[in-house]
């Protein structure tokens, strides 16, 4: 480790700076916290820069969602630096300084390059992991094994990485970053950006390269390959040719990886804006048979399907809101995720147990069965999936006082939501979309109205709320395997 106060000004031996003038990074840009932390560093007699992801996107112009930084100080000495800091994870330190809800999350240098044969210790499969845009190891609560806390690497019988905690200098430390547009450093000191793997250059270029060998680095964390699916889809960067070729191959080592650390990359790469890029490139790239194999399976059998062109559409609408910073959920993500694989076990009942709720909610628990076995998915979120395809047949078959009471569902309006998505694409009648908007907009005295009108049609002539008989005819419909009803999704 180098001393504590080693000199900012120090020029490394391998990196190209990038002087101040011939980047395009402001501080303007930068978070006032984030710069907080790196002059109390500097002040302090350390070395201070902002690196990885948020280097890269204030390159491209593009606003980064959080700030990084890299230091030479140790996890305790950042700690003594500040009072609003916190030290997590037990395999690796990192500090998080909180500012109120922004978190500036401070890391010590790390060695480079594997230990020579031989020098590190092989374990069985299991343990901690490397997550996060930077490569900064996070402990996997899921996993803790018993092996000897003074290891300083540890790695698994594929190559992949269980433990990393071996300190070191800015010039060993770019080696440790998974790709060249996330091994850039900004370095306060003078406002020069430091480039050791020409990632300047693949940015430019939107091309996306791995640092080091493509098989090894991929062995060593197989989520790399999410990670490359995730930038080829947010940034419209391509994949370099050697960084690749590697992934149809090495698919198979995601099963590998704790089904928790794959919930969050799969909100990672559908929730934060590029959702439906990230889908058409996990198919393309083969990831998506890994990474929920009911659903790829779905899409290869279906193609073009009603249920296939209603997730891509769910998902470019699931973009615009998070552009629009408007609220995302977990569970509506999934429910058109889940929605053809949930419809062809329906299918599997008898005809006339479709539309009830039983054959519903059992056919969400079975498709939620087997993609937990790869993607953990928190229990809030299954229980919001159940609720809201529980709630299609009340939204179908609206009575009277019953359908106020639906409305007041906590889960009404994402219910309502995937109805309205299902109509776009005739499984669901747009009649019944109307009526429950009109009730929805409508104020206390004329939604009793309303739903006094509709007890008093289904009194009569059992008629929905488009009148005309046109309900019955609908669900008739709906029980083929081309109609509106909520079984039958595998059609289209």
């Amino acid at each position: 480790m180098t001393s504590q106060h080693a000199s900012t000004e120090a020029v490394p031996r391998l990196a190209n700076i990038i002087p101040r003038d011939s980047h395009p990074i402001s501080r303007s840009k930068i978070s006032a916290d984030a710069l907080r932390v790196l002059y109390r560093l500097r002040e302090a007699g350390f070395e201070a820069y902002l690196v990885g992801g948020c280097v890269r996107d204030l390159t491209l112009g593009l606003e980064p969602k959080d700030f990084d930084v890299a230091t030479n100080a140790l996890p305790e000495q950042v700690r003594r630096l500040f009072r609003n800091c916190r030290l997590v994870g037990r395999r690796f330190r990192l500090a998080h300084v909180f500012f109120g809800r922004e978190i500036i999350e401070v890391a010590t240098f790390r060695a480079s390059g594997a230990p020579p044969q031989g020098d590190e210790v092989v374990l069985e499969e299991g343990a901690d992991e490397l997550a996060g845009d930077d490569e900064a190891p996070v402990e996997d609560s899921r996993d803790v094994h018993d092996f000897d806390e003074s290891l300083d690497r540890v790695v698994d019988q594929s190559g992949r990485i269980l433990r990393d905690n071996i300190y070191g200098t800015i010039d060993d430390d770019v080696w440790r970053r998974d790709f060249t547009c996330n091994a850039l450093y900004y370095n306060i000191a003078d406002f020069s950006v430091w480039d050791y793997a020409n990632g300047f250059d693949d940015i430019k270029a939107k091309r996306l390269r791995l640092i080091g060998d493509p098989e090894t680095r991929y062995r060593e964390d197989p989520v790399r390959m999410l990670r490359a699916a995730r930038f080829e889809a947010k940034l419209d960067f391509s994949i370099e040719s050697a960084t690749a070729e590697p992934i149809l191959r090495l698919r198979e080592l995601l099963a590998g990886v704790p089904p928790a650390r794959l919930f969050d990359e799969t909100l990672k790469l559908f929730l934060t804006g590029h959702g439906a890029a990230s889908y058409r490139v996990l198919l393309d790239r083969g990831l998506l048979d890994v990474l929920l194999p009911n659903v790829a399976a779905f899409a290869r059998r279906h193609p073009g399907s009603a249920p296939q062109r209603m997730l891509v559409q769910g998902l470019a609408n699931t973009d615009q809101r998070v552009r629009a910073d408007r609220p995302v959920t977990p569970s509506f993500l999934f429910a058109l995720l889940m929605y053809g694989p949930i419809g062809l076990e329906i299918e599997k009942r008898p005809r006339n147990e479709w539309h009830e709720i039983s054959t519903i909610l059992d056919a969400v628990d079975s498709v939620v069965r087997e993609i937990y076995g790869r993607v953990a998915i928190h229990r809030r979120f299954i229980l919001g999936v159940r609720d809201m395809f529980a709630l299609q047949p009340r939204l179908e078959a609206p009575r009277g006082r019953r359908a106020l009471r639906t409305l007041e569902h906590p889960r009404f309006r994402a219910a309502f939501d995937l109805l309205q998505l299902r109509s776009e694409f005739g499984m669901a009648d747009p009649a019944l979309v109307e009526w429950w908007t009109r009730l929805q907009a409508a104020g206390p005295q004329q939604r009793v109205t309303m739903s006094e009108a509709l007890s008093r049609e289904s009194a009569g002539a059992d008629n929905g709320p488009s009148g005309g008989g046109r309900r019955r005819a609908g669900r008739r419909r709906g029980r083929g395997r081309g109609g509106r009803g909520r079984g039958g999704p595998a059609a289209g």
